[in-house]
């Protein structure tokens, strides 16, 4: 990871973060337990999910953290790498989709122009 830009997250840096906001520490990591426990869905896929919301994200650590996470829990490279596939469509997907605010206002535009020139 380039540490310029993204310092590895280190035991002394969890510390300082714990003796900042202890409560709102600990009340997150037991948040965070909780979701990634087995449930209805198992804890190898809720961590393929993490996989693929941290390359939308686009947050280093969730993309190291929840990679090796899936990994731990049995998931293939190739499972991994389907689930960065499903993210790149979503983001893709979104940018697609959010066109139709674009072409709602170029209809209005152009619609306004005619009236106009009537």
């Amino acid at each position: 990871m380039d540490q310029s830009m993204y310092p590895a997250s280190t035991r002394e840096i969890a510390q300082k973060r714990k003796e900042l906001a202890p409560a709102q520490h600990d009340a997150f990591q037991a948040f965070s337990k909780a979701v990634f426990a087995e449930g209805a869905l198992s804890a190898k896929m809720k961590q393929l999910i993490a996989v693929a919301v941290a390359h939308v994200t686009q947050c280093p650590y969730c993309i190291r953290g929840h990679t090796e996470g899936a990994l731990r829990r049995g998931a293939t490279d190739q499972e991994v790498m389907e689930a960065i596939w499903v993210a790149a469509e979503m983001r893709a997907g979104g940018a697609y989709a959010h066109s139709t605010l674009a072409i709602d206002v170029m209809n209005g535009a152009h619609a306004h122009k005619d009236k106009m020139q009537v």
